[in-house]
């Protein structure tokens, strides 16, 4: 079998396993079919997702029933404003031996799962939404000096209400950069509402089945990586990396009008592991340029901060990004002069 059969099979195999997974959802998630794609782009690409919206639109629900249909240890953690960093970790208690002494011993918290739901993750204040900063980047826990290594696949998946609520704390900018995607959690349509009332006020029981373990899980986060990123298709989502950098060689007018920061390096990262995942999807082994201006929103939303005139003009990330979209050419200048 060559190569490119290889592929083949395995991505028809992925395409299969990924419907499997979303038929699952689907038995409890009405609509919202972006957002369903988003979460599972992030779980086959092993980052971390933030799902914004205002209370009771199913953010919760939806990352529930993803950790019912895998074969996952599942924790979930309410974040308010007296939790304190030792109840997500975990800390050293006094226990007393065998041989009546007393030691120290590591009673561990809800974070040693593989997917945490992170519910209402701005009601904590910083110094506790900062003690998952470690888990998200490294897999790992640090208490009195001993590291803890998390077993993998670890993803967290956190919900926020919109920060202009009262009692939130904006997350600070190194923990938004952590999180692969941002999905903004829009309100149902009129039939999709009318869905959700005849399957949940009619007494039915709805079960969500098993369909995939942690293993199965890594293998797909590897067959992503393989998925070929052709130089020029690369070079472009560099240039859109770039293009959202204030003053910066690459910036546009409106970069420079309205954004005071921009992207990480991570933002570029993110751009290529969700092309690939796209691009999967579309039986296809290599990223084309749609594949990246479809991902470029959840991608990079949370990765630019706006300046003052943005904010007074009530200017939003989304319409920002999507002016660079339309300013960035799939082709840099120096290609079509040649």
């Amino acid at each position: 079998m060559s190569i490119g059969e290889s592929m083949e099979r395995r991505a028809e195999e992925f395409n299969a396993r990924y419907r499997d997974i979303k038929e699952q959802l689907g038995r409890v998630i009405v609509g919202h079919d972006e957002i369903v794609h988003g979460v599972l782009t992030c779980l086959f690409v092993g980052g971390h997702c933030l799902l914004e919206g205002v209370p009771g639109l199913g953010k919760t629900l939806l990352v529930r029933s993803l950790a019912e249909a895998l074969s996952l240890n599942f924790s979930r953690i309410q974040f308010t404003p007296d939790l304190m960093p030792a109840d997500i970790l975990g800390t050293n208690m006094v226990m007393e031996a065998p041989d009546g002494k007393r030691v120290f011993e590591f009673q561990s918290g809800p974070i040693f799962t593989q997917i945490c739901l992170a519910d209402e993750i701005n009601r904590a204040t910083p110094k506790t939404q900062s003690a998952m900063l470690e888990t998200m980047q490294e897999g790992s826990i640090t208490v009195a000096g001993h590291r803890y290594q998390l077993e993998k696949p670890f993803f967290v998946m956190a919900t926020q209400n919109p920060i202009e609520q009262e009692g939130t704390y904006p997350l600070p900018e190194a923990q938004l950069d952590r999180f692969f995607f941002k999905l903004v959690v829009g309100y149902s349509t009129r039939e999709e509402l009318s869905t959700i009332i005849d399957r949940t006020t009619r007494g039915e029981m709805i079960t969500v089945n098993k369909v995939m373990d942690g293993a199965e899980i890594l293998r797909w986060q590897q067959l992503v990586r393989e998925v070929i990123l052709a130089p020029h298709v690369q070079d472009y989502l560099v240039r859109l990396t770039l293009s959202t950098h204030p003053e910066g060689p690459l910036s546009l007018p409106v970069t420079n009008q309205y954004i005071r920061w921009g992207s990480s390096p991570r933002g570029a990262q993110t751009l290529a592991l969700a092309s690939k995942v796209r691009a999967l999807l579309e039986g296809r082994y290599n990223v084309s340029f749609e594949d990246v201006r479809r991902v470029f929103l959840p991608a990079m939303r949370h990765r630019v901060l706006l300046n003052f005139e943005a904010q007074a003009e009530g200017i939003e990330p989304d319409q920002v990004l999507l002016d660079l979209l339309e300013g960035v050419p799939e082709k840099a200048e120096s290609e079509k002069a040649a």
